[in-house]
Protein backbone atom coordinates (compact mmCIF):
# COMPACT_ATOMS: atom_id res chain seq x y z
CA UNK A 1 0.00 0.00 0.00
CA UNK A 2 1.18 3.49 -0.77
CA UNK A 3 2.96 5.63 1.76
CA UNK A 4 0.37 8.16 2.79
CA UNK A 5 1.73 10.14 5.69
CA UNK A 6 4.29 12.29 4.02
CA UNK A 7 7.54 11.69 5.78
CA UNK A 8 5.90 10.02 8.75
CA UNK A 9 9.07 10.72 10.68
CA UNK A 10 8.65 14.21 9.48
CA UNK A 11 8.42 15.34 5.95
CA UNK A 12 10.71 18.27 6.39
CA UNK A 13 9.77 20.81 3.78
CA UNK A 14 12.87 22.88 3.17
CA UNK A 15 12.48 25.89 0.91
CA UNK A 16 11.05 23.83 -1.93
CA UNK A 17 11.20 25.28 -5.42
CA UNK A 18 8.22 24.39 -7.55
CA UNK A 19 9.20 23.45 -11.08
CA UNK A 20 7.18 24.69 -13.99
CA UNK A 21 5.94 21.18 -14.63
CA UNK A 22 4.84 20.66 -11.03
CA UNK A 23 3.10 24.00 -10.91
CA UNK A 24 1.35 23.13 -14.14
CA UNK A 25 0.11 19.93 -12.55
CA UNK A 26 -1.22 21.80 -9.53
CA UNK A 27 -2.91 24.40 -11.70
CA UNK A 28 -4.56 21.66 -13.70
CA UNK A 29 -6.08 20.32 -10.47
CA UNK A 30 -7.25 23.70 -9.21
CA UNK A 31 -7.86 26.60 -11.50
CA UNK A 32 -9.93 28.77 -9.21
CA UNK A 33 -9.00 32.10 -7.70
CA UNK A 34 -9.35 33.52 -4.20
CA UNK A 35 -12.77 34.93 -5.14
CA UNK A 36 -14.03 31.47 -6.19
CA UNK A 37 -16.63 30.16 -3.76
CA UNK A 38 -15.19 26.66 -3.91
CA UNK A 39 -12.95 25.61 -1.03
CA UNK A 40 -10.27 23.24 -2.28
CA UNK A 41 -8.63 20.64 -0.04
CA UNK A 42 -5.39 18.95 -1.12
CA UNK A 43 -4.74 15.32 -0.22
CA UNK A 44 -1.25 14.15 0.69
CA UNK A 45 -1.83 10.72 -0.83
CA UNK A 46 -4.58 8.50 -2.16
CA UNK A 47 -7.63 8.33 0.17
CA UNK A 48 -6.92 6.54 3.45
CA UNK A 49 -7.80 6.70 7.12
CA UNK A 50 -5.80 9.89 7.65
CA UNK A 51 -8.58 11.46 5.59
CA UNK A 52 -11.59 9.75 7.15
CA UNK A 53 -12.91 12.84 8.90
CA UNK A 54 -12.81 14.80 5.66
CA UNK A 55 -14.87 12.20 3.82
CA UNK A 56 -17.25 11.81 6.78
CA UNK A 57 -17.93 15.55 6.62
CA UNK A 58 -18.51 15.26 2.89
CA UNK A 59 -20.67 12.13 3.01
CA UNK A 60 -22.84 13.29 5.91
CA UNK A 61 -23.39 16.76 4.50
CA UNK A 62 -21.55 18.73 7.18
CA UNK A 63 -20.00 21.03 4.57
CA UNK A 64 -23.30 21.44 2.74
CA UNK A 65 -25.08 22.28 6.00
CA UNK A 66 -22.57 25.09 6.46
CA UNK A 67 -23.25 26.41 2.98
CA UNK A 68 -19.84 25.36 1.68
CA UNK A 69 -18.84 23.96 -1.70
CA UNK A 70 -15.80 21.77 -1.02
CA UNK A 71 -13.65 20.12 -3.69
CA UNK A 72 -11.19 17.41 -2.65
CA UNK A 73 -8.18 17.57 -4.93
CA UNK A 74 -6.57 14.25 -5.90
CA UNK A 75 -3.02 13.58 -4.81
CA UNK A 76 -0.22 14.72 -7.09
CA UNK A 77 3.54 14.80 -6.70
CA UNK A 78 3.72 18.40 -5.47
CA UNK A 79 4.06 18.79 -1.69
CA UNK A 80 0.76 19.81 -0.09
CA UNK A 81 2.23 22.85 1.66
CA UNK A 82 3.52 24.07 -1.69
CA UNK A 83 0.04 23.69 -3.19
CA UNK A 84 -1.56 25.54 -0.27
CA UNK A 85 1.08 28.28 -0.18
CA UNK A 86 0.59 28.87 -3.91
CA UNK A 87 -3.15 29.39 -3.35
CA UNK A 88 -4.13 26.40 -5.49
CA UNK A 89 -5.84 24.91 -2.42
CA UNK A 90 -7.09 26.66 0.68
CA UNK A 91 -6.43 23.67 2.96
CA UNK A 92 -4.54 20.39 2.85
CA UNK A 93 -3.19 17.46 4.85
CA UNK A 94 0.35 17.99 6.08
CA UNK A 95 2.48 16.79 8.99
CA UNK A 96 3.78 18.59 12.05
CA UNK A 97 7.31 18.60 10.70
CA UNK A 98 6.38 19.49 7.13
CA UNK A 99 4.24 22.35 8.39
CA UNK A 100 7.17 23.59 10.50
CA UNK A 101 9.65 23.47 7.63
CA UNK A 102 7.18 25.10 5.28
CA UNK A 103 6.46 28.12 7.45
CA UNK A 104 10.06 28.60 8.54
CA UNK A 105 11.08 28.73 4.89
CA UNK A 106 8.62 31.55 4.25
CA UNK A 107 5.42 29.84 3.17
CA UNK A 108 2.14 31.53 4.10
CA UNK A 109 0.77 28.38 5.70
CA UNK A 110 -0.50 27.71 9.20
CA UNK A 111 -1.85 24.64 10.98
CA UNK A 112 -5.54 24.94 11.90
CA UNK A 113 -6.42 21.43 13.09
CA UNK A 114 -4.61 18.28 14.24
CA UNK A 115 -6.55 15.12 13.30
CA UNK A 116 -3.93 12.94 15.05
CA UNK A 117 -2.58 14.02 18.42
CA UNK A 118 0.65 12.01 18.48
CA UNK A 119 3.22 10.20 16.36
CA UNK A 120 1.51 7.40 14.43
CA UNK A 121 4.60 6.15 12.64
CA UNK A 122 7.69 4.16 13.42
CA UNK A 123 10.88 2.94 11.82
CA UNK A 124 9.96 -0.48 10.53
CA UNK A 125 12.13 -3.57 10.03
CA UNK A 126 11.20 -7.20 9.53
CA UNK A 127 10.62 -8.96 12.85
CA UNK A 128 13.02 -11.73 11.89
CA UNK A 129 15.99 -9.36 11.57
CA UNK A 130 17.92 -10.39 14.67
CA UNK A 131 20.81 -8.19 13.53
CA UNK A 132 18.66 -5.07 13.98
CA UNK A 133 17.72 -4.78 17.64
CA UNK A 134 17.57 -0.97 17.88
CA UNK A 135 18.16 2.10 15.65
CA UNK A 136 21.94 2.06 16.16
CA UNK A 137 21.99 -1.19 14.20
CA UNK A 138 20.62 0.64 11.14
CA UNK A 139 24.03 2.20 10.52
CA UNK A 140 25.34 0.92 7.21
CA UNK A 141 21.96 -0.53 6.25
CA UNK A 142 19.70 0.40 3.32
CA UNK A 143 16.69 2.65 3.87
CA UNK A 144 13.75 2.36 1.48
CA UNK A 145 12.48 5.92 1.41
CA UNK A 146 10.19 8.35 -0.29
CA UNK A 147 12.37 11.29 -1.27
CA UNK A 148 10.85 13.56 1.36
CA UNK A 149 13.13 16.50 2.20
CA UNK A 150 14.50 16.05 5.70
CA UNK A 151 13.65 12.36 6.16
CA UNK A 152 17.29 11.32 5.92
CA UNK A 153 18.44 13.90 8.48
CA UNK A 154 15.73 12.86 10.92
CA UNK A 155 16.61 9.18 10.66
CA UNK A 156 20.30 9.98 11.07
CA UNK A 157 19.47 11.77 14.31
CA UNK A 158 17.43 8.83 15.62
CA UNK A 159 20.37 6.49 14.94
CA UNK A 160 22.86 8.84 16.59
CA UNK A 161 20.59 9.25 19.60
CA UNK A 162 20.80 5.48 20.03
CA UNK A 163 24.60 5.52 19.86
CA UNK A 164 25.05 4.69 16.17
CA UNK A 165 27.04 6.56 13.54
CA UNK A 166 23.99 7.71 11.63
CA UNK A 167 25.34 6.53 8.29
CA UNK A 168 23.10 4.50 5.98
CA UNK A 169 22.26 4.16 2.32
CA UNK A 170 19.03 5.82 1.21
CA UNK A 171 17.14 4.58 -1.83
CA UNK A 172 14.02 6.43 -2.96
CA UNK A 173 11.39 3.84 -3.85
CA UNK A 174 8.10 5.58 -3.08
CA UNK A 175 5.20 3.14 -3.17
CA UNK A 176 7.60 0.20 -3.55
CA UNK A 177 9.43 0.91 -0.28
CA UNK A 178 7.39 -1.44 1.88
CA UNK A 179 7.62 -4.37 -0.50
CA UNK A 180 11.38 -3.85 -0.70
CA UNK A 181 11.65 -4.30 3.07
CA UNK A 182 9.20 -7.20 3.16
CA UNK A 183 11.22 -9.02 0.46
CA UNK A 184 14.60 -8.26 2.03
CA UNK A 185 15.83 -5.96 -0.75
CA UNK A 186 16.04 -3.09 1.76
CA UNK A 187 16.57 -3.14 5.51
CA UNK A 188 14.20 -0.53 6.91
CA UNK A 189 11.57 2.02 6.06
CA UNK A 190 9.09 4.31 7.83
CA UNK A 191 5.74 2.65 8.45
CA UNK A 192 2.42 4.16 9.34
CA UNK A 193 1.38 1.92 12.21
CA UNK A 194 -2.35 2.18 11.52
CA UNK A 195 -1.94 1.12 7.91
CA UNK A 196 1.34 -0.51 6.90
CA UNK A 197 1.60 -2.02 10.37
CA UNK A 198 -1.78 -3.74 9.96
CA UNK A 199 -1.16 -4.48 6.29
CA UNK A 200 2.07 -6.33 7.10
CA UNK A 201 0.20 -8.55 9.53
CA UNK A 202 -2.47 -9.29 6.93
CA UNK A 203 0.25 -10.26 4.44
CA UNK A 204 2.03 -12.53 6.90
CA UNK A 205 5.13 -10.36 7.19
CA UNK A 206 5.61 -9.57 10.91
CA UNK A 207 7.41 -6.29 11.55
CA UNK A 208 8.96 -4.57 14.56
CA UNK A 209 9.07 -0.83 15.03
CA UNK A 210 11.25 1.77 16.71
CA UNK A 211 9.29 4.73 18.06
CA UNK A 212 10.79 8.22 17.88
CA UNK A 213 9.77 9.23 21.38
CA UNK A 214 11.87 6.32 22.70
CA UNK A 215 14.98 7.86 21.13
CA UNK A 216 14.96 11.52 22.10
CA UNK A 217 12.23 12.91 19.89
CA UNK A 218 9.40 14.91 21.48
CA UNK A 219 5.78 14.03 20.81
CA UNK A 220 4.42 15.39 17.53
CA UNK A 221 1.11 15.75 15.74
CA UNK A 222 1.28 12.96 13.19
CA UNK A 223 -0.80 14.94 10.72
CA UNK A 224 -2.17 18.47 10.69
CA UNK A 225 -4.44 20.43 8.40
CA UNK A 226 -2.59 23.41 6.97
CA UNK A 227 -4.31 26.45 5.53
CA UNK A 228 -3.35 29.38 3.37
CA UNK A 229 -2.93 32.16 5.91
CA UNK A 230 -3.77 34.94 3.46
CA UNK A 231 -7.03 33.23 2.52
CA UNK A 232 -7.92 32.82 6.20
CA UNK A 233 -7.48 36.55 6.76
CA UNK A 234 -9.69 37.37 3.79
CA UNK A 235 -12.39 34.79 4.59
CA UNK A 236 -12.57 34.39 8.39
CA UNK A 237 -16.23 33.32 8.55
CA UNK A 238 -15.98 30.76 5.75
CA UNK A 239 -12.74 29.50 7.24
CA UNK A 240 -14.37 28.92 10.62
CA UNK A 241 -17.33 27.15 9.03
CA UNK A 242 -15.04 24.85 7.09
CA UNK A 243 -12.70 24.00 9.95
CA UNK A 244 -15.59 23.35 12.32
CA UNK A 245 -17.35 21.09 9.82
CA UNK A 246 -14.08 19.24 9.28
CA UNK A 247 -13.51 18.99 13.02
CA UNK A 248 -17.01 17.56 13.36
CA UNK A 249 -16.14 14.93 10.75
CA UNK A 250 -12.97 13.88 12.53
CA UNK A 251 -14.69 13.81 15.91
CA UNK A 252 -17.37 11.54 14.45
CA UNK A 253 -14.62 9.30 13.05
CA UNK A 254 -13.03 9.07 16.49
CA UNK A 255 -16.33 8.42 18.28
CA UNK A 256 -17.68 5.80 15.87
CA UNK A 257 -14.79 4.42 13.82
CA UNK A 258 -16.72 1.61 12.16
CA UNK A 259 -19.38 3.91 10.74
CA UNK A 260 -16.69 6.38 9.67
CA UNK A 261 -14.75 3.64 7.89
CA UNK A 262 -17.90 2.76 5.97
CA UNK A 263 -18.22 6.41 4.93
CA UNK A 264 -14.62 6.47 3.73
CA UNK A 265 -15.17 3.32 1.68
CA UNK A 266 -18.47 4.58 0.25
CA UNK A 267 -16.90 7.89 -0.78
CA UNK A 268 -14.11 6.09 -2.64
CA UNK A 269 -15.62 3.07 -4.41
CA UNK A 270 -13.04 0.58 -5.60
CA UNK A 271 -10.17 2.30 -3.81
CA UNK A 272 -9.59 -0.35 -1.17
CA UNK A 273 -8.74 -3.96 -1.92
CA UNK A 274 -8.85 -4.84 1.78
CA UNK A 275 -11.86 -3.19 3.41
CA UNK A 276 -11.17 -5.02 6.67
CA UNK A 277 -7.86 -3.15 6.81
CA UNK A 278 -9.72 0.16 6.54
CA UNK A 279 -11.94 -0.71 9.49
CA UNK A 280 -9.06 -1.96 11.63
CA UNK A 281 -7.01 1.11 10.78
CA UNK A 282 -9.78 3.51 11.74
CA UNK A 283 -10.35 1.65 14.98
CA UNK A 284 -6.67 1.93 15.87
CA UNK A 285 -6.55 5.65 15.10
CA UNK A 286 -9.70 6.28 17.15
CA UNK A 287 -8.43 4.28 20.10
CA UNK A 288 -4.84 5.50 20.23
CA UNK A 289 -4.16 8.63 18.22
CA UNK A 290 -7.09 10.94 17.46
CA UNK A 291 -8.34 12.14 20.85
CA UNK A 292 -6.65 14.35 23.40
CA UNK A 293 -6.89 13.73 27.14
CA UNK A 294 -10.42 15.21 27.19
CA UNK A 295 -11.67 13.05 24.32
CA UNK A 296 -11.69 15.87 21.79
CA UNK A 297 -10.18 15.95 18.32
CA UNK A 298 -8.37 18.76 16.56
CA UNK A 299 -6.83 21.03 19.18
CA UNK A 300 -3.14 21.92 19.34
CA UNK A 301 -0.94 23.16 22.18
CA UNK A 302 2.01 25.49 22.32
CA UNK A 303 3.90 23.01 24.48
CA UNK A 304 3.75 20.31 21.82
CA UNK A 305 4.66 22.72 19.03
CA UNK A 306 7.55 24.14 21.02
CA UNK A 307 8.71 20.63 21.90
CA UNK A 308 8.77 19.07 18.46
CA UNK A 309 9.42 22.11 16.27
CA UNK A 310 11.87 23.43 18.83
CA UNK A 311 13.71 20.13 18.56
CA UNK A 312 14.01 20.64 14.79
CA UNK A 313 15.35 24.15 15.36
CA UNK A 314 17.88 23.10 17.99
CA UNK A 315 19.02 20.29 15.69
CA UNK A 316 19.87 22.88 13.04
CA UNK A 317 17.40 21.45 10.52
CA UNK A 318 15.28 24.56 9.93
CA UNK A 319 16.12 27.10 7.24
CA UNK A 320 14.70 30.50 6.47
CA UNK A 321 13.44 31.94 3.17
CA UNK A 322 17.04 32.50 2.08
CA UNK A 323 17.90 28.83 2.59
CA UNK A 324 20.26 29.61 5.46
CA UNK A 325 19.84 27.87 8.85
CA UNK A 326 17.69 29.80 11.32
CA UNK A 327 19.71 31.49 14.03
CA UNK A 328 16.77 32.67 16.12
CA UNK A 329 14.10 30.29 17.40
CA UNK A 330 10.70 31.12 15.90
CA UNK A 331 7.64 32.06 17.91
CA UNK A 332 5.86 28.72 17.70
CA UNK A 333 2.52 30.25 18.63
CA UNK A 334 2.42 31.73 15.13
CA UNK A 335 2.74 28.32 13.48
CA UNK A 336 -0.70 27.08 14.51
CA UNK A 337 -4.07 28.38 15.62
CA UNK A 338 -7.11 26.97 17.41
CA UNK A 339 -9.16 30.06 16.58
CA UNK A 340 -11.26 28.34 13.91
CA UNK A 341 -12.18 25.30 15.99
CA UNK A 342 -15.49 24.77 17.75
CA UNK A 343 -14.50 24.93 21.41
CA UNK A 344 -17.64 23.04 22.42
CA UNK A 345 -16.55 19.88 20.57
Amino acid sequence: MAHRMIGRVGRALTCLLVTAAALSTVTACATGTASDDTIRFALDWTPNTNHTGLFVAQERGYFAESGLDVEILPYNNTAVDTVVDAGNAQFGISTHNSSTFSRSSGAHTISVLAPLQRWATGIGVRADRADIASPKDLAGKTYAGFGDPGEKETLEQVIRNDGGTGDFTSVTLGTSAYEAVYSGQADFTVSYLAWEGIEAEHHGTPMKYFHYTDFGFPEAYAIVVDANEDWLAENPERAAKFVRALQRGYQAAADDPDAAARDLIAANPGAFNDEKLVVESQRMLAAEYMKDATGKVGGQTLDQWAGNSGFLYRSGLLTGPDGAPLTTEPDWSTYFTNDYLDASR
